[in-house]
């Protein structure tokens, strides 16, 4: 079942929350230099993802250097921190502390949406968390309506003049669902930021 997420203004993380978050996050966080404070980084993704359309350079000075942030972002993206969030949103409770920042993962999953490619759309669209797509569903890709139209069979061979119209009729049809499940290969950046 697909669903929107309610949206909620940004608040930093509770210790509730960063406490079910952080299972998640400190196997992926990124080796090397130990992260100072590692509630804080997050906070810090989660509040320029309540800020759809802005760049990494606007983020507070309080939360370092934007520079940083972005790099630690990547790094968790490319270890699939936000996957393993989404599964796990799919199976909390509902009052699990996760989905009171459901949100904020998910918004922060949209950020990561071209670093994730087509398997974090896939999951995405499995799980129906609609608010973590990157724009509208029916503009993206849906490479399982290809594979159903894949599976459909063909139309009985036309004999007649109107069969043959009725066939190339589904035939259009075909080819136009077709094209519809590879999605837009660019989405206006209005109509990415005015989705919910």
């Amino acid at each position: 079942m697909s669903r929107l997420t309610l949206p909620r203004p940004f608040a930093p993380l509770t210790d509730l929350q960063w406490h079910a978050l952080l299972p998640y996050v400190l196997p992926r966080s990124p080796q090397g230099r130990r992260i100072a404070d590692l509630r804080s980084r997050m906070n810090a993704i989660f509040h320029l993802a309540h800020t759809p359309g802005e760049p990494w350079k606007n983020l507070p000075s309080h939360y370092g250097k934007p520079d940083t942030v972005a790099r630690f972002f990547r790094r968790l993206t490319h270890a699939g921190l936000w996957h393993r969030l989404l599964e796990a949103l799919a199976d909390a409770a509902p009052n699990h502390p996760l989905r009171q920042i459901e949100y904020a993962i998910c918004r922060a999953t949209r950020r990561a949406a071209r670093l994730g490619g087509m398997p974090l759309l896939l999951l995405i669209r499995k799980l129906g968390l609609r608010t973590a797509l990157n724009g509208p569903p029916w503009l993206l890709p849906d490479p399982h309506l290809s594979e159903t139209l894949a599976r459909l069979p063909p139309p009985p061979v036309p004999r007649t003049k109107r069969q043959f119209q009725t066939a190339k009729d589904h035939f259009r049809s075909l080819a136009a669902l077709a094209r519809a499940a590879l999605g837009r290969t660019r989405i206006p950046r209005t109509v990415r930021l005015a989705w919910p």
